[in-house]
């Protein structure tokens, strides 16, 4: 009783607001199957349970993990069942917490090669954001383009889509929806940040090679539940509150707003190359 209580209690705690700063607290929700929510109000965190022990996409800042510890305790686990770490890419903001994660739950770290020394260095080599530091986090497996995951019955694919960080990581899984099989794509990010050179670029120099091949495979996937490395990818806030309103059929099956997103992207991508073509010569 008392363990239910306090489930509950850290529930409603979690989903009285959602105040505007991407770094504060979201309600945790089960998107499908065994894959659920456990990150901010933007930084994304997805916690894949298995009866083995879970995997980790993604850990924030390192102050963000307390707020995963109590988002996977709201939903019934524990912290301490986390066997894996995974990463959408090698960013601050979706990294910085791995080290503080993997001491608190022991779990192993698995990383995208291209961004694995970034993460081990705490920062040191990333592209662009030279001054952006954060707790080296040793890395027990690097990963290469297609790897399978596995653990506990579910397997996830990273798909190395850089670009916007050298090792920038798609996971796909699929999972039984309700008797069908759907799959789950969680895009790494397709996105060319301000201020990213994709010409004569002497410090990535394959980095516009690198984004077309990113758009390529993504839109190669077949994609049933759409996903990302920042909720705002996917429209998180709406689904979410249709998700809470009890919609017939989960907001969060989305492949028109995948291939939308993915077209809008490379839209992005293709225009900011052809200024920046026209600009050098």
């Amino acid at each position: 009783m008392q363990i239910s209580f306090t489930r509950s209690l850290l529930l409603l705690l979690l989903t009285l607001t959602i105040p505007a700063r991407a770094d504060g607290p979201f309600p945790p929700h089960k998107v499908v199957a065994n894959v659920y929510y456990v990150g901010s109000n933007d930084l994304a965190i997805y916690l894949v349970t298995t009866p083995k022990g879970h995997m980790l996409i993604n850990t924030g800042f390192a102050e963000t993990v307390p707020l995963i510890r109590a988002s996977v305790q709201a939903l019934g686990f524990k912290m301490s069942d986390i066997k894996i770490i995974l990463a959408s890419h090698a960013h601050s903001d979706h990294v910085a917490g791995h080290a503080r994660a993997r001491e608190l739950t022991g779990a192993k770290v698995y990383v995208m090669t291209g961004d694995e020394k970034v993460i081990s260095q705490g920062g040191k080599g990333q592209y662009l954001y030279t001054d952006s530091r954060w707790t080296p986090c040793p890395v027990d497996k690097i990963l290469k383009d297609g790897q399978k995951v596995k653990l506990g019955g579910t397997t996830l694919i990273a798909r190395r889509t850089p670009g916007h960080t050298r090792g920038c990581t798609t996971w796909v899984t699929t999972v039984k929806d309700k008797g069908t099989s759907r799959q789950v794509v969680v895009v790494g990010s397709p996105n060319v940040n301000p201020g990213f050179q994709l010409v004569k670029n002497t410090s990535y120099p394959e980095i516009a090679g690198d984004f077309a091949t990113t758009f390529r495979i993504l839109k190669s996937l077949k994609c049933d539940y759409f996903l990302g490395a920042h909720g705002n990818y996917y429209g998180m806030h709406a689904k979410y509150e249709q998700f809470k309103k009890g919609a017939r059929t989960s907001p969060f099956i989305d492949p028109a707003g995948y291939r939308n997103y993915i077209e809008l992207k490379e839209k992005a991508y293709i225009e900011k190359l052809a200024a920046q073509k026209k600009a050098a010569r």
